[in-house]
């Protein structure tokens, strides 16, 4: 089907036209894209939600005359389909939510090598080793915690001062959330199975509160039900966003361990590609200042891009965050961490 506008949605480009060409010549992408007098097609398949992508490709459709056709699901699925379609596939990119899908096609072989002059646009702890996928978008890892109930210097700098028993009860996290799914597949290709597993069975016993997924979390800290919780950074800002006197701050825990991890939101050029000059230029899009502009200030997600500013008040820059040293692709084995979970009962 076509990109369709979604309402609810407003922003503006200064040059509409400047939008592919700043994708394309800036970083060099291939202009011949398709045959003469063929109009390019792409179709993508985006684990990216329509309300929160649909603007970003329609706008990419208008201003660059490539028809693209998309399918929404979920990260996972989306994935696991392509795996079955092989090379009968129709798609010609994938648009990831998280790093494991990204990682799990890319050990499959389903990525081809993106230029250099993409890849270069974006820090390489945001992209995969090989090559062949790139972040578009970042999400950390925080504790979010109720300001009113405690202050920055009563906050723990990594997962683990949270299994002691001054925080019994007062910690939420969502173990059916697939971001905090990743988290503990990042705690496993860290620290280990054993030590994931000591982690989440003394949070368990330390009576950690359940919640079904980030928003709730940040409600119930807000509230005071809990005073910290497990969720990604831009949630918050929905809350403050309505109400800037929301009492619910975020805390980057300075450790650098999995909970200061960043994941992120990327994309990859699958090898069933009719098109490889319109799939570059179409990642290419993804990077240029205008699209990560958008996602900083439609999302409040990190912007990947260099010299692109945040647009979130309080939010610590990029640069700041003391991510773990992670190869964002060994997040995969996202059955693995489902696995574990069920075993120490955290899914109940």
């Amino acid at each position: 089907m076509f990109v369709k506008r979604v309402g609810g949605v407003q922003w503006v480009f200064v040059a509409l036209i400047g939008l592919l060409i700043a994708a394309c010549v800036a970083i060099q992408a291939p202009a011949d894209m398709g045959g003469a007098g063929e109009a390019p097609e792409l179709t993508v398949y985006s684990g990216r939600n329509e309300n929160l992508v649909g603007p970003l490709l329609e706008r990419y459709q208008e201003v660059s005359g490539v028809t693209v056709n998309v399918r929404y699901g979920g990260t996972a699925e989306l994935a696991a389909t392509i795996m079955e379609e092989g090379q009968n596939s129709p798609a010609d990119i994938f648009f990831g939510q998280d790093a494991g899908a990204l990682g799990a096609l890319s050990l499959a072989g389903r990525f081809t090598t993106l230029p250099a002059e993409i890849l270069d646009r974006v820090d390489p702890r945001f992209q995969s080793g090989s090559g062949d996928w790139v972040g578009a978008s970042g999400r950390a890892r925080v504790f979010v915690y109720n300001s009113e109930m405690l202050s920055e210097d009563d906050l723990p700098n990594d997962i683990w001062a949270l299994t002691e028993p001054q925080w019994r009860g007062k910690v939420g996290w969502a173990p059916t959330n697939g971001s905090f799914q990743a988290f503990v597949t990042a705690v496993r290709v860290l620290e280990g199975e054993d030590r994931a597993r000591a982690w989440l069975e003394a949070m368990i016993a330390n009576d950690v509160q359940v919640y079904t997924k980030n928003t709730p979390i940040v409600e119930a800290t807000g509230r005071g039900e809990i005073e910290l919780g497990l969720v990604n950074h831009y949630y918050l800002y929905r809350f403050l966003a309505e109400d800037p006197d929301f009492q619910a701050r975020n805390h980057h825990p300075a450790a650098g361990d999995a909970g200061a991890m960043i994941n992120v939101a990327g994309v990859g050029i699958l090898d069933t590609a009719k098109d490889r000059a319109a799939a570059e230029a179409f990642v290419a899009f993804l990077l240029s200042d205008e699209a990560q502009t958008y996602f900083s200030a439609e999302t409040n997600e990190y912007p990947l891009v260099p010299g692109v500013p945040t647009t979130a008040a309080g939010l610590l820059p990029l640069a700041e965050v003391n991510t773990p040293d992670i190869d964002l692709t060994d997040l995969d084995d996202l059955q693995g961490t489902l696995q574990l979970l069920q075993e120490v009962n955290a899914l109940q």
